[in-house]
């Protein structure tokens, strides 16, 4: 490969960036990270810049000092940034990787391939149909990209839930309100209509692998990608392992019960989406086509067990995290902690 090739990575400090960076060095890339955090890096392949890569100028100030041979873009843009965003990035690069998201797919079929059916197209929701939900801005975001001109110098990335460093996920809880509370000696609150759903939760450094591996890659060309491990297990298994790795306790709720504490408000419809949209749909899914184009196997691949320990074994116990007041109210109503 060659070393003259450069790289740009948009959120190059978050649960997949911070573990891409690193490794495009690896590979002989010259990378620079763009990240609202500051950070530093000992390897002359890499240099980090430290902005707001949705800001106009911040962005055409790296994209005017450098022509990128490939942009990765881990950044969320809402439907009405996408023209502006999408067309610049596909005409100042040859290799766009846009960022989408398995929350995208329907759950008309299992295991959920690239070809499954979409929310954005099979919806009966008006709401979320004309809604600026996630799953629905990041479809908008892949029919821009194959609308958008001639050249089909993108590639689709679609991940499952992705866990790294600080970032662990329970339903739609994330770390502060699962690793957080166990780390407290705190009950989290789950809800009982997604106790025996199969999820599937794939590692940031294997996510960050198989971009790399797509990068420059001809089959990558035009095309998207699962990029996550085949391994599934229902939440209550994922809720075992917390509770043998870090003492998570769980407590099975009545849905609407989890969604009050959540947010009080039932025009909070983006809570209720994530529920009922994502993770009650059953999230066995299909790798096959990343596994073939990367040369990449299964085996290959963080087991999730394995990946939570490590991740969690690094979390540091005396992290401040925030306090989820709601559920310690509904918990102390009933007598629990």
């Amino acid at each position: 490969m060659s070393k003259e090739k450069k790289v740009l990575v948009l959120g190059a400090t978050g649960a997949m960036g911070r573990y891409l960076v690193p490794y495009l060095a690896e590979l002989g890339y010259r990378v620079d990270g763009a990240s609202l955090d500051s950070k530093e890096s000992d390897n002359p392949l890499v240099r980090y810049f430290q902005g707001n890569g949705k800001e106009r100028e911040f962005l055409d100030s790296l994209l005017q000092q450098t022509r990128y041979d490939a942009i990765v873009d881990f950044l969320t843009h809402g439907s009405g940034e996408l023209p502006m965003f999408l067309s610049k990035m596909l005409d100042n690069t040859d290799q766009y990787v846009y960022i989408s998201s398995a929350r995208v797919y329907d759950n008309l079929e299992h295991p959920v391939r690239e070809s499954s059916p979409r929310l954005i197209d099979t919806t009966k929701d008006p709401l979320l149909k004309y809604s600026d939900d996630y799953c629905i801005f990041k479809a908008r975001g892949e029919n821009l990209l194959r609308e958008y001109g001639t050249k089909k110098n993108w590639t689709i990335i679609r991940p499952a839930t992705t866990f790294s460093f600080m970032r662990y996920q329970l339903v739609t809880l994330e770390a502060p309100d699962n690793v957080g509370r166990a780390f407290a000696g705190k009950t989290v609150v789950v809800p009982e209509t997604a106790r025996y759903v199969s999820a599937t939760l794939g590692w940031g450094g294997d996510v960050a692998k198989m971009i790399g591996k797509l990068l420059f890659n001809d089959r990558a060309y035009g095309e998207d990608f699962n990029v996550h491990s085949a391994e599934h297990h229902t939440w209550q298994e994922i809720a075992d392992y917390y509770k043998d790795i870090c003492n998570l306790k769980a407590l099975w709720v009545p849905q609407e019960d989890y969604l009050k504490i959540k947010s009080p408000d039932p025009y909070a419809f983006g809570i209720r989406w994530q529920l009922v949209y994502a993770r009650l749909f059953e999230r066995v899914m299909d790798n096959s086509k990343v596994l073939t184009a990367t040369g990449m196997q299964q085996k290959d691949l963080m087991p999730l067990y394995d990946g939570l320990k490590m991740e969690i074994s690094r979390t540091p116990r005396d992290y401040q995290w925030p306090v989820n007041v709601r559920m310690d109210e509904y918990l102390a109503a009933r007598g629990l902690v």
